[in-house]
């Protein structure tokens, strides 16, 4: 006897869920408009998204510390900025990444051990700033 309540309880809040979801459901497709809008939506971007990047050095010691400072713009506040080297013709993600700040601007500390000539550049989803070099000694 006490199970078959508990079943009817829950079948009953099922019941009762399932009919406010299919009203909220029906509210919402009546309120909304038939037409297309004309304007664009927020997801829409208005520019096309850049990305900065400047070293602030063109030469350091194997594993220095340097940093590599830029902005962004047409991404949203607290993206997250990578650091992209240049290895055998190929673009590899180093374990260096930041967030953007609220302006969005980033400050990336790198170390790079590959000695030679370094051809970096900060990624972001699919945006990429230019290509820097910094060379290692």
């Amino acid at each position: 006897m006490i199970v078959s309540q508990r079943n009817s309880m829950r079948l009953a809040a099922v019941a009762t869920l399932g009919a406010l979801l299919v009203g909220t459901a029906g509210t919402a497709m009546a309120a909304a408009p038939t037409a297309p809008a004309a304007t664009p939506t927020a997801a829409t971007p208005t520019a096309a998204a850049t990305i900065s990047a400047k070293p602030s050095v063109t030469t350091v010691q194997a594993w220095q510390l340097f940093r590599v400072t830029g902005t962004t713009t047409g991404l949203t506040a607290g993206s997250t900025v990578t650091l992209q080297q240049k290895q055998h013709g190929a673009w590899v993600t180093l374990p260096a990444s930041v967030h953007t700040a609220h302006n969005g601007s980033y400050s990336l500390g790198v170390k790079l051990g590959i000695k030679g000539q370094n051809e970096l550049r900060i990624v972001s989803g699919s945006v990429a700033s230019p290509v820097f070099a910094v060379t290692v000694r």
